[in-house]
């Protein structure tokens, strides 16, 4: 497994697109923040915060983490290296595993850089380190556990398909409605006996907890819950490539 693991890690960076993606990702957010074209950027807040980075990095990962996973299983399964994986002495389970947490980690990767975002807000507050450390720690956790859900359902997409454009809309489209889905039907009239469940289903409900720093149990169980459910929808997939 942690061969595997360690392979995944080296192929995203054994090319340019590895590090591109990543490039593009903290240009974006950089741009967003700081620059003054964006609305929400940092520098014309009233008050010193973190709030805009964790209110847009579920709309760029959307993006971000489908690119970064649509390979995994898609390129497997056309060049037909599948078959000498499924056959090593590794289970089913452990290989999705590796595959997950290699693109975990790459996101946590691509996240760790804008931990210079919060040394800059530190200093730029009208009183230095007049900043909720705590509140951003638990939003950071939040955003990280976010990201495992949008990486279990992009492994899981590509497992679908050998195409990676194919695994990649798959992707985005299953993620955008874990995020925003449930709280669109959630708003539909003959719903509304049932809207705070079906809001509480969503993604958007418990991250939008996390992202305000409120770390509760429940959220915890939730992102680790889902990210299980697409891990083992996956396992599924590859067990059935064996048979």
């Amino acid at each position: 497994m942690i061969t595997l693991y360690k392979k995944e890690i080296s192929i995203f960076f054994s090319t340019i697109i590895g590090y591109l993606i990543i490039g593009l990702f903290l240009l974006i957010s950089s741009i967003i923040l700081w620059h003054d074209i964006s609305k929400i950027n940092i520098l014309d807040n009233a008050y010193a915060s973190m709030d805009s980075l964790f209110s847009i990095a579920p709309l760029i990962f959307l993006l971000f983490i489908p690119s970064v996973s649509m390979r995994v299983f898609s390129e497997e399964f056309n060049t037909g290296t599948i078959e000498t994986l499924i056959t090593k002495p590794i289970s089913s389970f452990e290989i999705v595993t590796a595959k997950f947490f290699a693109v975990l980690s790459l996101v946590i990767i691509a996240i760790l850089p804008t931990t210079t975002y919060v040394i800059s807000i530190y200093f730029l507050g009208e009183t230095t380190g007049n900043l909720d450390l705590a509140a951003i720690i638990g939003s950071y956790i939040g955003l990280i556990l976010l990201s495992s859900i949008f990486a279990s359902i992009s492994v899981y997409a590509s497992s679908l398909s050998s195409n990676q454009i194919v695994a990649f809309i798959l992707a985005i489209i299953m993620s955008s409605f874990f995020f925003f889905g449930f709280d669109v039907l959630s708003q539909l009239p003959f719903l509304q006996l049932v809207d705070l469940t079906l809001q509480k289903i969503g993604i958007s409900y418990h991250y939008n907890m996390m992202s305000k720093g409120l770390l509760k149990v429940s959220d915890l169980v939730y992102f680790l819950s889902v990210s299980l459910l697409f891990i083992k929808l996956t396992e599924i997939v590859i067990n059935n490539k064996k048979t």
